[in-house]
């Protein structure tokens, strides 16, 4: 399948929001309305500044059909080794099953390694039991549990 990974721009904020939007499982509250763009286009805007941070677009015939963020974490573990985190890994419903997936997570460990982090880390929701066999497919291993507190 043809396709091209880019770093998103500003212009992609309200095709990405949309895919969330459509995601009955991921629980986010996540909105297509043309009202809550400012919000996505506020936090893109976040991303954008971070030295840390890079949102990444699928697009594939001219639209985009996957998106997911990166984050290089440093910390004193590890003899001081940073640690690359991928999230909002999400592909367009009608477009799984076409590798839009394993390109996005490769993209994500080529990242990584350039960036010289020691490991690829990701959560995924308890309850997407096919996202946890694809990611084992890929070479992850569930190593951790999670915990979240819900502050809003």
């Amino acid at each position: 399948m043809n396709m091209e990974i880019r770093e998103a721009r500003r212009e992609d904020v309200a095709a990405i929001a949309a895919m969330f939007a459509d995601d009955d499982l991921g629980g986010h509250g996540d909105s297509a309305d043309p009202a809550d763009l400012p919000a996505y286009t506020a936090a893109f805007d976040t991303i954008a500044a971070s030295r840390n941070d890079q949102l990444f677009v699928v697009v594939h015939n001219g639209e985009i059909v996957g998106t997911f963020q990166t984050t290089l974490i440093t910390s004193l573990t590890g003899k001081g080794s940073s640690n690359l985190t991928v999230e909002a890994v999400h592909t367009r419903s009608d477009m799984r099953g076409k590798g839009i997936g394993k390109a996005m997570i490769s993209h994500a460990i080529e990242q990584a390694k350039t960036r010289g982090a020691r490991l690829v880390q990701l959560m995924s929701n308890a309850s997407r039991a096919e996202a946890h066999r694809f990611y084992s497919r890929l070479g992850f291993s569930q190593s951790h549990l999670g915990f979240k507190m819900k502050l809003r």
